[in-house]
């Protein structure tokens, strides 16, 4: 299976109005990451801004972002992309990220690793899910920006490294969601079906990247702000989301009672085999 692609809108495709069965199906649960585990949105793009800027002076772009507004402009997409787009809108095309996006890795990274604290509800859903299932990660994040994240907000143990993907890192050529090649390659490299794969995504831009990997996927609103959580929900099930739900609970109520539901199966079908 190929791990690269051009996103096609034609690949996504409608979810069916009851998701039981592809719920019963799940073999991974593959999680998103910034905004999703942990609340690293908000002070991820504080650092993010101070380089973003200073990308655009260089290039000689007038644009200027605040934090929460460079936020609301690339939400979902990792740095690269966004240097890109901000520089192809400046009509600049000549131009070398790399540096940047060094720069801007180091910088959040750092950041997030003092900020981020764990969040108890989510681990204890977190834990019973993962008795239940595996978890990994599927981010557009870099696995350094990650690490100090899973360590910061105690999640090392539920999701450990080798279970993690990213877009900027993972992938032969960093390709950011909503291109579906990082989920592609997370279901390649785990052994499973996308069918079987379901994913737990806050963005827009996420839920885009895993419906057209084939992911059958939850909208998870837990670290959405408040005033943000009625268009985002709406946007979500647009995308194609078998449902939206407010906390890690919530998916923990989907999905454990299908998964129950498949033991059972199984188990009626081991006895009548016996007798």
């Amino acid at each position: 299976m190929s791990t690269t692609s051009t996103h096609d809108p034609r690949r996504a495709r409608p979810m069916p109005t009851d998701p039981t069965p592809l719920l019963e199906q799940v073999q991974y649960l593959l999680c998103d990451a910034d905004g999703n585990l942990f609340p690293s949105e908000e002070p991820a793009f504080e650092a993010s801004v101070e380089v973003t800027n200073a990308f655009l002076a260089e290039i000689g772009s007038p644009q200027r972002f605040t934090a929460g507004e460079l936020r609301l402009a690339s939400t979902g997409m990792n740095f690269r992309t966004t240097a890109l787009r901000l520089a192809a809108e400046a009509g600049v095309t000549d131009v070398d990220v790399e540096p940047w996006v060094v720069e801007e890795k180091r910088a959040v990274s750092a950041h997030l690793a003092g900020t981020l604290r764990p969040h108890g509800p989510t681990s204890e859903a977190l834990t019973l899910l993962a008795a239940h299932v595996p978890l990994a990660a599927v981010s557009s994040s870099a696995l350094a920006r990650l690490a100090g994240c899973f360590t910061a907000t105690d999640l090392d143990e539920l999701i450990p490294a080798d279970r993690r993907f990213s877009a900027e890192d993972s992938l032969p050529t960093p390709i950011s969601k909503p291109d579906p090649a990082v989920y592609l390659h997370a279901c390649a490299t785990l052994g499973i079906a996308p069918e079987t794969g379901l994913a737990v995504e806050d963005s827009v831009v996420g839920v885009r990247s895993a419906v057209a990997a084939g992911c059958p996927t939850i909208g998870n609103l837990l670290f959405v702000q408040a005033a943000e959580r009625a268009d985002r929900a709406a946007a979500l099930e647009a995308a194609g989301v078998l449902a939206v739900v407010d906390s890690w609970q919530g998916v923990a109520d989907l999905l454990l009672p299908a998964l129950a539901r498949r033991e059972a199966r199984r188990d009626h079908a081991l006895t009548g085999a016996t007798r």
